[in-house]
């Protein structure tokens, strides 16, 4: 789970679809593309094949394919990674 400051009014996709470009890792750091919800200004990223995930990213690329984290004023989540 996933907790930010400063969502203003809460958080959002940009195109009414899933969360995309989350990927989760575990102590082995192999990276895998995860399933990602917004609950409140939380967000919740899990995926089966990372039972205990330690390591996270979020449209870590040089030109992601669809970052789509905003906020309701249309303000996108930046890349960003949790180690």
């Amino acid at each position: 789970m996933i907790s930010f400051h400063h969502v203003g009014s809460g958080l959002e996709t940009n195109d009414g679809e899933s969360l995309s470009e989350f990927a989760i890792a575990g102590e082995d750091k192999k990276f895998v593309w995860a399933n990602a919800k917004i609950e409140g200004d939380k967000v919740v990223v899990w995926s089966d094949q990372v039972p205990k995930p330690k390591y996270l990213r979020y449209a870590w690329a040089d030109n992601p394919d669809n970052p789509n984290l905003y906020n309701k004023e249309g303000l996108p989540a930046s890349p960003f990674r949790i180690e």
